[in-house]
């Protein structure tokens, strides 16, 4: 494939998914540069009323402090729906027990990894850069990294390897890769020919 091409197919997916670039630390659209900060969920259920007003005040210091804020959660579970579907049709179509008793089995496991994975959430505070000097700007997200991390939130600023499986997550519901390509079909294409 030649490089015109491979270029074409790569502008024509981030084209449809409003994005111009992916950085190392952000994404770039045509609405400014969006940078991913990751917070790492607390569980609540285990918090006094008390300690949950405290986060909840805490987070609200941190949105009032900053206008460009925007928030995100992704679930970040596999949907199995399809694949429970076609085991039960086959369940009901299959004469012989012992794999009738596999298929349960299989659905059966399925059910445990769907609700191990059901409250697998990601959540994400997202700033929206325009327009900013390229000087001010890893400032102003040390701030905000600073700030959240003073209000006792458990936060990192999100890479490229990221952001794009954010983006795999988000856009194909896909929990379960390892690496995400640049541009699809890239794993197919060999270099050099």
């Amino acid at each position: 494939m030649n490089r015109k091409k491979k270029q074409k197919e790569k502008d024509s997916t981030r084209q449809l998914m409003g994005i111009t670039d992916i950085t190392s630390h952000s994404l770039v659209t045509a609405y400014g540069e969006l940078v991913f900060f990751m917070i790492k969920p607390t569980n609540i259920s285990v918090l006094s009323d008390d300690s949950i007003g405290a986060r909840i005040y805490a987070l609200m210091n941190v949105l009032k402090g900053i206008a460009e804020i925007e928030m995100l959660c992704l679930n970040s579970r596999e949907n199995f729906e399809d694949v429970k579907a076609n085991l039960r049709s086959r369940m009901d179509t299959e004469q012989n027990p012992a794999i009738r008793n596999l298929l349960a089995q299989d659905m059966t496991a399925l059910d445990r990894m769907q609700v191990q994975m059901a409250t697998a959430r990601e959540f994400l505070i997202i700033i929206r850069l325009k327009g900013e000097k390229e000087s001010d700007v890893q400032p102003y997200l040390s701030r905000i990294e600073k700030s959240l991390k003073d209000q006792g939130f458990t936060v990192r600023k999100a890479g490229e390897s990221d952001i794009k499986r954010l983006l795999g997550v988000y856009y194909e519901q896909n929990v379960t890769t390892e690496r995400y390509e640049d541009y699809d079909g890239e794993r197919w294409v060999i270099f050099g020919e």
